[in-house]
């Protein structure tokens, strides 16, 4: 009710007869006997809910090794706040992952790379970009987006704010973890970016309107900025929105505020229940008809006026581009938003007899792993390439995890 109330709701006063609290840790809300709201609680981690096998943990740190040799912030070739955030967040993933497998002799090599990655976007010193804040709309934006309504996939003009930010702060909660007085030292920064789409109108500031992204009365996300389309917002990719919202809680838990973890992790489990209702077409159960549901396992893009099969970038047919774009990043998170083991198999079988490109390949067999990780963790051996926010590493750490 207070979220509701301090993101603007003028008409709290009907709800008057509204009830929260929780049960066994669910958030509830209740108007007389009726049941409003009722969200699985998400556990906000670092790792994986197992851990990772110990017969596979050398498989893993040989993978981490070679991976991190590998990082070379001098040879980064993109400027694209997208691109270059999954860059970030990548790397991230080789200290947690260090952290799990206890093999913590990478850890320094991904903390150096990961400041020589960040620092520059915080102080404004990054080459050819950067971010900047906007007094027009109260919001960050790019240089690039600022002279460009169509750089960095529209971010000047607000489209995919979470997403973006959500990858960076990724890394950002990774490297004030490892380094507890870098994360002091640009802890202004930080909550900037977090404040961004994150701003609950309570604790931060109004330099930025309230839950840029999140839509309370949908309770999902948009990704589309303040360019009107015909058939309203849309939103493509849940997973990378869920991403951000587990971003910020991470940046809540490494700053040790109570507050932010909060907000994020209920803006996260909302945002999960969303994609697993409105995103994910199951055979039975789902909202959607009969023909729909047969030819489509997953949507594209889903507008406040209609669904699409196709994506933005990608037609119907790509298959493993529909199921991947609603996967990564992979992390910990994955575990709940594909939670239903049921529906992730006929994903998957759906997904794999038109699979062709390699680094979609890769999520489609993340997914194979949940309830086949022997064939799966054959198919990952044999990938040449991955997705650029991914890694082999990540890949042999989540299928080891299952």
């Amino acid at each position: 009710l207070q979220l509701l109330a301090d993101s603007g709701c003028e008409d709290v006063s009907v709800l008057s007869d509204f009830k929260y609290g929780s049960i066994d840790g669910e958030l509830i809300g209740v108007v007389g006997d009726s049941w409003l709201l009722k969200t699985d609680p998400v556990s906000v981690t670092w790792h994986s809910v197992r851990g990772v096998r110990e017969e596979s943990r050398d498989e893993v740190v040989s993978a981490l090794v070679n991976d991190v040799e590998g990082l070379n912030s001098s040879a980064i070739a993109t400027n694209s706040s997208y691109f270059y955030g999954k860059l970030v967040a990548r790397a991230a993933r080789f200290a947690l992952i260090a952290e799990e497998v206890c093999f913590l002799d990478v850890i320094p090599k991904v903390r150096k790379y990961l400041k020589e990655t960040i620092e520059p976007w915080l102080e404004g010193t990054f080459n050819g970009n950067g971010f900047l804040y906007d007094r027009k709309w109260g919001g960050i934006v790019t240089k690039q987006g600022s002279t460009d309504a169509g750089a960095d996939f529209g971010f000047g003009v607000y489209n995919d704010h979470h997403y973006h930010l959500g990858y960076f702060l990724y890394g950002i909660a990774v490297l004030a973890k490892v380094d507890l007085q870098w994360g002091q030292k640009y802890k202004p920064q930080v909550y900037s970016l977090v404040s961004d789409f994150m701003n609950s109108g309570q604790k931060y500031n109004s330099h930025y309107p309230r839950l840029r992204c999140f839509d309370l009365y949908k309770l999902h996300s948009w990704t589309s900025g303040v360019t009107e389309f015909t058939d309203g917002r849309n939103q493509e990719s849940t997973s990378e929105a869920v991403n951000a919202y587990y971003s910020a809680a991470l940046v809540g838990l490494a700053y040790d505020d109570s507050n932010l973890v909060a907000i994020g992790s209920t803006l996260l489990a909302l945002e999960i229940l969303a994609a697993q209702t409105w995103w994910h077409v199951k055979a039975e159960g789902n909202l959607y008809e009969e023909e729909f549901a047969k030819e489509n396992k997953i949507v594209g893009v889903l507008w406040a006026n209609k669904r699409d099969s196709a994506l933005w970038w990608g037609p119907a047919t790509c298959r493993e581009c529909r199921l991947g774009i609603q996967v990564l990043p992979l992390s910990p998170v994955t575990e709940t938003l594909f939670s239903d083991a049921d529906y992730v198999k006929e994903l998957v079988e759906w997904t794999m007899p038109s699979a062709r490109r390699e680094g979609w390949k890769g999520m489609t067999y993340a997914l194979q792993g949940i309830y086949d990780r022997k064939t799966a963790l054959q198919n990952i051996r044999m990938l040449k390439g991955f997705d650029d926010g991914n890694s082999f590493t990540n890949l042999l750490w989540w299928i080891h995890s299952r």
